[in-house]
């Protein structure tokens, strides 16, 4: 299946652009969208893939795999990829607005549901090359309609754990990536310290010297 909420933490994330800050599996996949910085960061179906190798969902023989059949069934890679991006994209709302909105709520349930309906697979429990263990999902069949099904799994447990009042934007108006605030005051308002606290702080620092 995937990594639990509790225990979700890639571990080579550092060497890689994508930021993994989001303490959710979902939540890190919304933070692919790069709305404030510009650009796509899903540009094509290989950086889809890597993310996934990177957050742990595929394995480095799967990713493999995924690779080798988006070279031989293009269109079906870049249908994968569009279904990807509008899941994101449901997500992101859920993320940002789903707290206080149960329209919300009910219109990404039917995403989720659409998501989790479209494919079979095998759940398994595998262990990692550092001798920690995670849950896996394999799927059967279109193996492109399985890729994002870990991700919505995620959403999944937010909900059912009524996740959602924890979940927050970044208080830099400048950056659109969410996290979930898992500090015991429920006082997080950077998404990550070193760049959008570390600006906030410069910014007081220059204004109380201005003034």
């Amino acid at each position: 299946m995937w990594p639990s909420t509790s225990s979700y933490a890639p571990a080579t994330a550092a060497t890689h652009s994508f930021a993994f800050i989001g303490e959710r599996l979902w939540l890190d996949f919304v933070n692919t969208e790069r709305v404030a910085r510009g650009g796509e960061s899903l540009r094509d179906v290989d950086a889809l893939v890597a993310w996934l190798e990177l957050a742990g969902v595929l394995d480095v023989e799967r990713a493999m795999g995924m690779r080798r059949r988006s070279r031989e069934q293009p269109a079906g890679a870049q249908a994968a990829l569009a279904d990807a991006i509008r899941v994101r994209a449901a997500l992101r709302v859920l993320a940002e607005r789903g707290a206080l909105s149960q329209q919300v709520r009910a219109e990404t349930l039917g995403e989720i549901n659409r998501v989790l309906g479209r494919s079979a697979g095998t759940r398994r429990l595998e262990q990692r090359g550092d001798g920690s263990f995670a849950r896996s999902f394999v799927p059967t069949g279109d193996a492109f309609a399985g890729l994002v099904i870990p991700v919505v799994e995620s959403a999944a447990d937010s909900l059912i754990g009524g996740e959602l009042a924890r979940v927050r934007r970044c208080a830099d108006p400048r950056c659109a990536r969410v996290f979930y605030d898992s500090s015991r005051n429920g006082a997080r308002r950077w998404c990550d310290m070193a760049s959008c606290g570390n600006r906030a702080k410069a910014a007081r620092f220059r204004k109380k010297a201005g003034a």
